[in-house]
């Protein structure tokens, strides 16, 4: 099996390690690792801004998942632990395949800008911080679900964090991080745009 370490590496495991016409939340968690905390939000990252999201009600799902997930790294937990409903719940596994394909030609961009640096910020006390923007970004997106491609910006932010704790790469921390502000802001001026 794939370590995953970077973002290739993450499509190189999601393309290689599943199969069939179907895929499970558990077996994409499985694929990229289930006992680390950074695979499993970059993983949720890339879902929640791949083809996955059309299906109606996956970016709820997602944005259920990441917190989770995140609360689990807030309560200071070893290993995540994920419902069993929520670990069978099935994808078209073409809409997955379809997410790498595009994904692909962006990767190696992404991986040859990743480095160790900073890698305080992805240590605790820091990595708790990091969860709590992370239940941030998946509060933002339960409303943002509600328009087209809202929930990207959120989802980014997840992706990016996730890429920062695989990596250690405490800069990506810092771009997440204005990521999740982007994501607020757009949150507010719909809400403006809803009242007004």
């Amino acid at each position: 099996m794939t370590q995953v370490n970077n973002l290739g590496s993450l499509l190189i495991s999601l393309r290689e390690q599943t199969s069939g016409e179907k895929v499970t939340v558990g077996a994409m968690l499985d694929a990229v690792g289930r006992r680390s905390y950074g695979p499993l939000l970059l993983l949720l990252g890339f879902v929640s801004i791949s083809p996955l999201t059309i299906i109606p009600g996956a970016n709820w799902l997602v944005a259920l998942i990441i917190l989770i997930i995140a609360g689990q790294i807030v309560l200071g937990l070893k290993y995540p632990w994920v419902p069993r409903r929520i670990l069978d719940f099935e994808f078209p596994r073409s809409a997955l395949i379809l997410g790498v394909e595009q994904a692909h030609p962006y990767v190696c961009q992404v991986d040859r800008f990743l480095k160790p640096r900073l890698a305080f910020l992805t240590e605790p006390p820091f990595v708790q911080l990091v969860a709590l923007i992370c239940i941030a970004a998946a509060l933002v997106s339960f409303p943002l679900g509600l328009i087209p491609f809202g929930p990207v910006l959120p989802g980014l932010t997840v992706l990016l964090f996730g890429l920062a704790l695989t990596a250690r790469d405490g800069f990506v921390l810092i771009l997440a991080g204005l990521g999740l502000a982007s994501s607020c802001y757009v949150v507010i001026r719909l809400w403006e745009r809803l009242i007004g």
